[in-house]
């Protein structure tokens, strides 16, 4: 039977008799830790908000019931394109006025808060804990100590069937060194700061010794820690283990972010394992999740020196975050340790890293390369929803064995992966079973997108193995205040919740509800139009779920189809502008060089491998309604239709450990199109990385797709008058 959590119900208004019956309790924060950024208050009453690490906040507090939480951003503007509150799963959506933000809880929570797409490491991002009250601290006793609220400037240093309780509001600079020790607890709602001496432009976080780390433990035995935060402000490992075992983290809080954006894990494994993490969150600059055998330096000799077994390791029931790399990784070129046995599920993965460090960053990286040895088996993933993410798989191994690898009930809820999975080498008993991006599930390779190769097996698929989340939409052309009907596919003694992505909610088999306005699940809607996340969770008596999700457009502005003068021609016009830019220039005050017309997003540079590029013409649109366009580019790109802005690509963001080029960079946007031909520029930016934009596109009876080369249209005067510049 697999863990199941319960769906969190979100209500848009609350009596003030459930106001009144909700108690908020929360532990001052000492001065010099208070954020200057954010203020914020649950039930009216303010709470404070600690300042974490690199532009990363916190606030934590305790909640017996429903609760309203109000956010004011100190910086004027800062709400203005948008608001973003993760998982997607609790289909939250906030009410703006001003500065202030507010949104309502119906129970307890690990969120993130942030703008759309502002996700890394310079990221300005509050981190909300919504709590359940502590239970009181354990008596006093010879082998119990207890810190009290205050600031220490000191490393906890447990001995051997210890109990440490750190009450709320206590703030400890420096470390918990759990340094071959047995039977320690440590309990309670505080804060280990950790500040550390590493070199910011080197990676020394590796190392074991003590005060290295905000947990550290060397051949340590059962353990238990609930209830901590960590941040970390320094280049190192946040929590690292070697050859340590049975360790139970509940409700760990850990928070790091530093300038380098790099090294800086959430939790390693050196050998040993038998661990359990359970309710947690954890944001970091690398791997969230790392595993390896051993780790004692970069030389061949250490590199090459065979390490311990890792093996039993569960994650469940979390929130997950990372700037860069992966969320899992295991293994490392050259290195040689064998693991088993590791579980993530009922959890959800809120950032997923970008980029590539040697090998192309996803949910599970694993790195086998150059000659690395093991065996390494029954690796499992399940119940998992995908926020922002990357890529699903990247595996590759040069010599055995890697088998029993599965990927169960995965749910991308919102966005297409950027970059497509790989499997290289001998590996085995690979499964897809249920993965979905928004209501189309995987069948096939190409569906995820997969390259298999090196000898690896074939990989099976499998549909799920109970209900099946699916639904239909009446309408995709519909105004704020119009009434829109959803009809969820129907399984057998099944309950459906729909979540529409403005904050409210309802069950049925079908349902109909209005959204009552055009801003958006994220506040984002631009341009008269706004893109509402509406998700469907269904779930049978025996516990079994899945999940499907769709974009839908409600449409304030319709833009108008035009009747070009002329006759047109397949494909579209392009225009290339030499520069050695880092970033996508204003194209206006640039002179082209080249022009051409092509019937897709190709265009010849002419032997010129710095560059940007304009494709111009019309876009076939095959039916009124909201449209959404997805757009994907390495060095940046921008899409313009109808001389509306609706999509550009973040700055460009470097690869890393010599990999080439820049990470897939993403962005969309939305528009009430009537049927016919609408005007279409696109920019992109040839600078370091290989390859054109891609324009994904949905909208009525049109799945999330690439837009397809016959929508593309140009008139013969535009581009010979292009050619005449």
């Amino acid at each position: 039977m697999l863990l199941i959590r319960s769906l969190l119900v979100v209500l848009l208004t609350l009596p003030a008799a459930v106001h009144a019956a909700s108690r908020v309790q929360a532990a001052p924060v000492p001065e010099e830790l208070r954020s200057t950024a954010f203020s914020v208050s649950v039930n009216g009453k303010p709470v404070d908000v600690a300042h974490a690490a690199a532009s990363y906040d916190f606030v934590s507090f305790d909640i017996t019931g429903p609760v309203t939480v109000e956010i004011t951003a100190v910086e004027p503007g800062f709400w203005d394109k948008g608001v973003d509150i993760q998982p997607w799963r609790l289909g939250l959506r906030a009410i703006r006025q001003g500065q202030t933000i507010r949104f309502k809880l119906a129970g307890p929570a690990k969120l993130s808060i942030a703008r759309p797409g502002d996700f890394l490491n310079h990221a300005r991002m509050l981190f909300l804990f919504a709590g359940t009250p502590s239970p009181p601290p354990p008596h006093a006793g010879e082998n119990v100590r207890i810190v009290p609220a205050g600031v220490f400037h000191e490393s906890l240093n447990p001995k051997s069937g210890e109990t440490l309780y750190l009450a709320p509001g206590a703030f400890i600079f420096g470390s918990l060194n759990l340094w071959k020790v047995q039977d320690v607890k440590v309990l309670g709602r505080g804060t280990i700061v950790y500040e550390g001496s590493q070199d910011p432009n080197n990676d020394e976080g590796w190392m074991q010794k003590p005060d290295w780390h905000c947990i550290g433990a060397l051949e340590a035995r059962k353990v238990e820690i609930n209830g901590l935060t960590c941040v970390v402000r320094a280049r190192t490992w946040s929590i690292q283990m070697k050859d340590s075992n049975n360790f139970t983290y509940d409700d760990l809080r850990v928070i790091g972010g530093n300038p380098g954006n790099a090294n800086q894990d959430g939790m390693d494994w050196l050998g040993g394992g038998d661990t359990l993490v359970r309710n947690a969150f954890l944001r970091a600059s690398d791997d969230v999740f790392a595993m390896q055998g051993n780790w004692d330096g970069y030389t061949d000799e250490d590199i090459l020196r065979p390490g311990h077994d890792v093996q039993n390791i569960v994650i469940e029931n979390s929130e997950l975050s990372t700037s860069i790399s992966n969320i899992v990784r295991s293994g490392w070129p050259r290195k040689s340790f064998n693991s088993r046995n590791f579980t993530l599920r009922d959890s959800d993965i809120l950032h997923g890293g970008i980029g590539a460090c040697g090998q192309t960053f996803g949910l599970l990286g694993f790195w086998g390369a150059n000659g690395a040895k093991g065996d390494h088996s029954n690796y499992t993933f399940e119940n998992l929803t995908l926020d922002n993410w990357y890529s699903l798989v990247q595996i590759e191994r040069e010599e055995p064995a890697l088998h029993g690898f599965t990927f169960r009930n995965i749910w991308a809820l919102d966005q297409p992966p950027l970059v497509g999975s790989t499997i290289t080498g001998p590996v085995a008993g690979v499964l897809f079973e249920n993965v979905k991006y928004a209501q189309a599930r995987a069948t096939t390779n190409a569906d995820l997108p997969l390259a298999v190769s090196g000898g690896a097996q074939a990989v099976q698929f499998a549909a799920p193995n109970g209900p099946v989340a699916a639904f239909t939409v009446d309408s995709q052309a519909f105004a704020p205040g119009q009434t829109v009907t959803f009809t969820a596919q129907a399984s057998a003694k099944a309950r459906y919740t729909w979540l529409f992505g403005d904050g409210t909610q309802a069950t049925g088999l079908r349902v109909s509800h209005r959204f009552t306005d055009a801003d958006g699940t994220e506040l984002d809607g631009k341009n008269g139009a706004g893109r509402f996340r509406v998700l469907l969770h269904v779930e049978d008596k025996a516990g079994k779920q899945d999940w499907a999700a769709q974009g839908v457009v409600a449409v304030a502005h319709w833009r108008d189809a035009l009747d070009p003068v002329g006759v047109p021609l397949p494909g579209l016009a392009w225009q290339i502008y030499p520069g050695m830019w880092t970033e996508l220039p204003d194209l206006k005050k640039e002179h082209a060089v080249f022009t051409g017309d092509s019937p897709s997003l190709y265009a010849d540079s002419q032997g010129y491998t710095r560059y940007a590029a304009v494709w111009e013409g019309f876009i076939d649109i095959p039916a009124d309604g909201g449209y959404t366009f997805h757009l994907l580019a390495r060095d940046g790109a921008r899409l313009v239709i109808d001389g509306m802005d609706v999509a550009k690509t973040g700055p460009p963001f470097a690869q890393v450990c010599g990999s080439k080029g820049n990470a897939m960079r993403y962005d969309r946007g939305s528009l009430g199109l009537h049927a016919g031909k609408h005007a279409i520029h696109l920019e992109g930016l040839h600078s370091v990385s290989d390859g054109s934009p891609r324009l994904l596109w949905e909208g009525p009876a049109l799945p999330l797709s690439d837009v397809p080369s016959a929508a593309f249209s140009h008139l013969r005067e535009d581009a010979a008058r292009r050619r005449e510049q």
